[in-house]
């Protein structure tokens, strides 16, 4: 029985892994799991529920209970691009604002948080299908 590849592309920072993985997860119809787009996910939950702003840092015991309970999630829309969902709503123009830039910082320190993040992508990449980098 075939199941479909989890691809990691590792290396140095600003050489083109983001690039490479993107146009090889939409060359194979995998999905492009974009883990800075977690982080920033998190850090738009974060804002939406007043726990973080750029000037006060965050509230890290109410991110760190609440981490545990979001869904983050990748798909493919019609048009082959590469969406973010949190907990089923789309977000991914709402993710690439500057008001989640500035925070997104605050969200990514929290060690309990990066421990969350890497365990859904290694569940990702249980699955199959997807292209990774980092």
């Amino acid at each position: 029985m075939y199941k479909p590849l989890t691809i990691a592309i590792d290396g140095h920072s600003s050489t083109g892994k983001s690039t490479l993985a993107k146009q090889l997860a939409m060359e194979l119809s995998y999905v492009y799991v974009d883990s800075g787009a977690m982080y920033r996910a998190v850090a738009l939950y974060a804002l939406r529920n007043g726990w973080v702003s750029k000037e006060h840092g965050c509230q890290d015991n109410a991110i760190i209970e609440a981490i545990k309970g979001l869904i983050i999630t990748f798909e493919i829309d019609s048009t082959g691009k590469n969406n973010t969902y949190l907990n089923g709503e789309c977000i991914e123009e709402q993710i690439r604002t500057m008001e989640v830039s500035n925070v997104v910082s605050h969200v990514a320190k929290l060690v309990p948080v990066r421990r969350r993040l890497v365990a859904l992508q290694q569940a990702m990449g249980q699955q199959g299908g997807v292209v990774m980098d980092g």
